[in-house]
């Protein structure tokens, strides 16, 4: 009964980590796996694993996002549109 339970966390992780960057990928399996851990440890269940990896994986997913982001600025064109560009250095 875990294992497919497991199996089945591990492929949301790699699901949500499919379109992203390298450091995206790396802190959504971080956080998936620390949130699975804690979970588990806290709730002595499965269900509490699979609640603390979903979890951890969209906080490790926002984190990973916002570590790319640090050298991006957000621009205005002459239309109003927003478009993000590296910052000038």
């Amino acid at each position: 009964m875990k294992a497919p339970l497991f199996a089945i966390a591990i492929a949301s992780a790699f699901a949500v980590a499919g379109c992203e960057t390298q450091n995206q990928t790396q802190a959504t399996l971080a956080g998936a796996a620390t949130g699975a851990a804690i979970g588990g440890l806290t709730s002595g269940s499965v269900g509490g694993a699979l609640i603390g990896g979903a979890t951890g994986a969209v906080a490790g997913n926002l984190i990973g996002r916002v570590a790319d982001s640090q050298n991006d600025c957000y621009y205005r064109d002459a239309a109003g549109r927003r478009y993000v560009a590296a910052c000038p250095s």
